[in-house]
């Protein structure tokens, strides 16, 4: 499928609320509803929107602690681990990476307790390091146009 300039400007509106009408993105975007809804079942069907999201506030329901976990995997765990993870609900996200670790992982959890318990659970695999996040610098990013 052909990305153009509405496009663009079409995700960017979903980008920045998903909830807002084809009328209001058509506003926005300078063209008419039915030619929004057209053009977002196209990007649906072509597989560039995979969907709808909430975006939920770990910390309004009780995760004061979010961390980045590195594994590096002891040998011949790499595989139990990648479907182990799926069963954790501690891992907002999960990505296979190359160099020295096999995996990093983006974890919510209630407090420090919780985090040496989740660690626990994930030293039988291999070897991990652990950094506490401070702060987002930049939330929800909208993927853009790339020159």
């Amino acid at each position: 499928m052909k990305m153009d300039t509405l496009n663009w400007k079409i995700l960017k509106c979903l980008q920045d609320n998903a909830r807002q009408s084809n009328a209001e993105i058509g506003r926005q975007v300078g063209i008419t509803s039915p030619a929004v809804a057209e053009r977002i079942r196209k990007m649906e069907d072509a597989g560039i929107i995979n969907g709808y999201y909430a975006n939920l506030s770990s910390l309004e329901m009780g995760y004061q602690l979010k961390a980045i976990i590195t594994l590096r995997a002891f040998m011949g765990k790499l595989k139990p681990f990648l479907e182990k993870v799926k069963t954790f609900n501690e891992v907002v996200n999960c990505y296979r990476i190359t160099g020295n670790e096999n995996i990093v992982m983006e974890v919510v959890l209630k407090n420090q307790l919780h985090l040496e318990s989740f660690i626990d659970q994930l030293i039988i695999y291999g070897e991990t390091k652990t950094q506490i996040v401070l702060s987002n610098v930049i939330k929800n990013a909208p993927i853009q146009k790339l020159n």
